[in-house]
């Protein structure tokens, strides 16, 4: 299991079909260690902390095995060429990671970096600016349908990760899987 990016932005304007809203979402990859703090990564900020940042939801880890899924989505869609390439934090991402994705991790579990601890807390929820991001309407209901949402994490130590870094899963209590929680909270409503 392997770090491949290491991502933060600053809020900006982000144009969505209902107006321009302040979001964070689009992460660009950093260089070199990166501080990861009780409240996440050094650089990093949440627009709207109802719903994104906070102890539980400092970090947002991603799955890139879901990048060939999303490439022939956005394909499909018109607003990317086959197999273009995705770039770093497109969904937000302050971690993509490799070997790892939500079918394997539980809330407890821990994702031991070698200088930094994090914990799996939820499941992240898609909503309008996702769908802003991906360049299509229905990316959001397409994350749900998938449940290729990814995971928030808390940071038990803080420390700094580096774009490379292997990571250990260590498991937790191992009662309630991420992916379970994601539909469970999903199954009915409409994105």
């Amino acid at each position: 299991m392997q770090v491949l990016s290491v991502n933060v932005a600053l809020a900006q304007a982000l144009a969505t079909p209902g107006g321009e809203v302040a979001s964070a979402i689009r992460k660009q990859p950093v260089d070199g260690p990166v501080e990861v703090r009780s409240l996440g990564l050094v650089g990093d900020e949440q627009a709207d902390l109802s719903v994104h940042g906070g102890l539980a939801k400092a970090v947002y880890a991603y799955p890139v095995v879901h990048h060939a899924f999303w490439q022939t989505v956005r394909a499909q869609a018109r607003v990317a060429a086959p197999g273009e390439p995705l770039p770093p934090g497109l969904f937000g991402e302050n971690l993509a990671l490799s070997g790892i994705d939500e079918g394997a991790l539980w809330i407890g579990d821990r994702l031991e970096f070698p200088d930094c601890v994090l914990g799996v807390s939820e499941p992240r929820f898609p909503c309008f600016k996702f769908n802003a991001v991906m360049g299509f309407p229905k990316a959001a209901k397409l994350m749900v349908e998938s449940g290729y949402c990814g995971a928030y994490l808390a940071v038990l130590s803080p420390g700094t990760i580096t774009a490379g870094q292997s990571f250990a899963l260590v498991p937790g209590r191992r009662e309630v899987g991420l992916r379970e929680l994601f539909r469970a909270r999903t199954r009915g409503k409409s994105f």
